[in-house]
């Protein structure tokens, strides 16, 4: 029934690993942790040049300047976590730039829809008001707000974890393109 090569069993079975963690633990503790990420980042340096040599570095290098570049600023401008940017940068030094640019609008499309979703299930079951309070921050007091509170106050805003959405995201867009893999 699947006739697949070694690169394709080790490609699926390091992404099938990597994105059951780290959905997991996001949606569990809300947290991705670095030693996954630097792992899966390094394997899939070595994935790339195993299996493509210099070819397959470099399309990691574009993946990764896309999946991480673009991360990294949404987590500079505050509207994604600095887990959500490692998240991204190691899993598209894997995907390379097409996989990788597919997943990012895939996942943007997931988070936007699961968003909407869990604010209209909170309308409903608790009200306006106190939905909108647990999502949009309170006027900060006067003086000195430090960066561990100003991380964790946007941490608890977050309607919902970014690792699944990029899971579900990541193997609907490999069934979905399934001959750039």
């Amino acid at each position: 029934m699947f006739d697949l090569s070694t690169q394709q069993l080790v490609f699926l079975a390091g992404l099938l690993v990597y994105t059951c963690v780290t959905a997991w633990t996001d949606f569990r503790y809300r947290k991705i942790y670095n030693n996954t990420t630097v792992t899966m980042w390094v394997a899939g340096w070595v994935y790339q040049a195993v299996f493509f040599q210099w070819s397959g570095i470099l399309d990691g290098l574009t993946g990764f300047a896309f999946g991480f570049g673009l991360f990294f600023v949404l987590w500079m401008i505050g509207s994604a976590g600095g887990g959500d940017a490692k998240l991204m940068g190691a899993l598209s030094v894997w995907l390379g730039r097409s996989l990788t640019l597919k997943v990012i609008l895939a996942s943007l499309i997931l988070v936007v829809v699961g968003t909407l979703c869990l604010l209209v299930v909170g309308v409903y079951q608790q009200g306006w008001k106190k939905t909108r309070a647990s999502y949009v921050p309170a006027e900060p007091a006067k003086g000195n707000v430090s960066a561990a509170e100003l991380s964790e106050s946007r941490s608890g805003r977050r309607v919902m974890a970014f690792a699944l959405p990029v899971a579900l995201a990541t193997w609907s867009v490999l069934v979905m393109f399934r001959d750039q893999w």
